[in-house]
């Protein structure tokens, strides 16, 4: 308790000092209590399985591409009601209605929906792009008869995009891109509100592909939109429902991943619909690979680690538009960072930003944190992580987690330790230590494209879209931007409502 700055009463003051440093104590006390991390041997399953076989056993905890712990587990997992006193049940194994008496859903715990409410309205204050499409084409539901089964992240903020393709008038069935990342209170507003939700945090492999065919697999319902992030529901439905996917009028993939599998296709001559790479528009590019990183990597490092950043030698793998967000948040704290890059373009970037980019091996023993951003595989390996100093941070921003080879970290020599959600500490032999820390209008310009404006092929989100989508966030920032004249318009030979850009132009 803090006192006034009047002078004590005679006779008190030696009193009022003993107090205080009485309460003092007890409150250093508290905290040395409430902060120690409990400590839990962690048993895991003893192989793998690849992100294109199906699984075979029940409960098996995934550690495949597909499904790994991306940027968004680190900040959607913190402030989320998700220990709840049944954890030992599946929810595969409980029966749960909502208030209406559906039971079209599986998630964790239906009664956390009004926390999830909660979560859900604090994300659209900050979602002003698409509470303002709503607000503008709600009345027009452009997406009326649509059928969009999603597999995304399921956190406060996907949750707005869903409910604002349910306010256009669509009909949405939705499972998890991701078995860490699902907000449970979130998920069980979503449910609540009447949006067919499969997902949990904390999924097994199986758990993750019944998930993902229980929105596939309803009778009197057949889904003609998919919206997919990792490619994995695309990759469902194009191997187990083949009739399905070839009805199916549009895909929207907004990964890296994902894209790259749908280019696979189509170049194998097997993509028989229509896709959008969401993945490359600029707005997507800009804000949720650089800028949201920029900050979501500070976020859920802190949130984990608690560790102080200036001064601190970190190597970031890849200096793509994630790599560069990440960079530029930790550069900002004072961090030295070093990059290592495959691509002499994205090099030369890093070297013109003030980075030094190096091998990996040039510099793992000296680093205190190591962040990969590159879709790759094996980027950091054994080896590597044999060489790492003690207490080094190794964590991923990719989408896919094999990035980091953690399967060859499940030896009997390696101890492993559950300091918190998300958290391992790995103990080598001799006591080392390495901390692991494990979009709509794409689908109304789809689904209401007149036919053959769109072949079976991955396109690019059109430009004017793309500028639509940054004139929605504008007002938000009290933006106001400049009209062109009409002879401004013709000297340049442009549209005075665009698009301002050719499609080749870099951002």
């Amino acid at each position: 308790m803090s006192m006034p700055d009047a002078m004590p009463l005679p006779g008190v003051g030696e009193e009022l000092k003993q107090a205080k440093e009485i309460e003092d104590a007890e409150k250093y006390s508290f905290m040395a209590t409430v902060t120690k991390a409990p400590k839990k041997q962690i048993q895991f399953a003893d192989d793998m399985q690849e992100f294109t076989k199906f699984p075979t056993k029940t409960g098996r905890r995934s550690l495949s591409r597909s499904i790994s712990q991306s940027s968004t587990d680190s900040y959607s997992s913190a402030a989320s009601y998700t220990d709840s006193s049944d954890d030992e049940v599946s929810p595969r194994e409980k029966q749960q209605t909502n208030s209406k008496g559906s039971s079209n859903f599986c998630v964790k715990n239906i009664k956390q929906a009004e926390f999830g409410r909660r979560e859900i309205e604090i994300a659209e204050q900050d979602m002003s792009a698409l509470i303002s499409l709503r607000k503008r084409a709600q009345g027009e539901k452009p997406l009326a008869g649509a059928k969009i089964v999603g597999c995304t992240h399921i956190t406060a903020q996907t949750a707005v995009l869903i409910e604002t393709l349910c306010a256009l008038g669509a009909q949405c069935r939705w499972s998890a891109c991701n078995i860490y990342s699902t907000q449970n209170e979130v998920a069980a507003a979503l449910a609540e509100a009447g949006v067919a939700v499969f997902a949990w945090k904390g999924e097994s492999e199986d758990d993750f592909w019944w998930c993902i065919d229980r929105c596939v697999n309803m009778d009197g319902w057949q889904a003609n939109m998919i919206l997919d992030d990792g490619g994995d529901l695309t990759h469902w439905v194009y191997k187990k429902y083949p009739n399905v996917f070839k009805k199916i009028r549009g895909i929207v993939e907004e990964s890296v991943t994902g894209v790259h599998r749908l280019y696979q296709l189509s170049k194998a001559g097997k993509l028989c619909v229509p896709a959008m790479n969401v993945n490359d528009s600029v707005t997507k590019q800009k804000f949720d690979n650089l800028y949201c990183c920029r900050e979501s990597i500070l976020d859920g490092l802190k949130r984990t680690t608690d560790v102080m950043f200036g001064g601190k030698q970190v190597v970031v793998c890849g200096y793509g538009e994630v790599g560069k967000g990440c960079c530029a948040a930790l550069k900002a704290l004072g961090a030295i960072v070093y990059i290592t890059e495959i691509d002499p373009i994205c090099a030369l970037q890093a070297c013109m930003d003030g980075f030094r980019v190096v091998k990996l091996n040039e510099v793992i023993r000296q680093v205190d944190v190591v962040i990969t951003c590159t879709g790759n595989k094996n980027v950091v390996t054994r080896e590597h992580l044999d060489r790492m100093k003690n207490s080094c941070i190794v964590c991923n921003m990719g989408h896919s987690n094999t990035e980091i080879d953690v399967t060859s970290l499940r030896t009997p020599e390696l101890t492993w330790e559950r300091v918190r959600s998300q958290v391992d500490h790995v103990i080598w032999p001799d006591g080392k230590r390495v901390v692991l820390l494990a979009e709509a209008l794409a689908l109304i310009e789809l689904y209401n494209a007149p036919e053959g404006r769109y072949k079976q092929d991955v396109y690019l989100l059109p430009k004017k879209m793309d500028e639509y989508v940054a004139s929605l966030h504008l007002p938000s920032f009290d933006a106001h931007l400049t009209e062109l004249t009409d002879d401004q318009a013709k000297y340049l030979g442009l549209n005075k409502n665009g698009p301002f850009k050719p499609n080749y132009y870099r951002y």
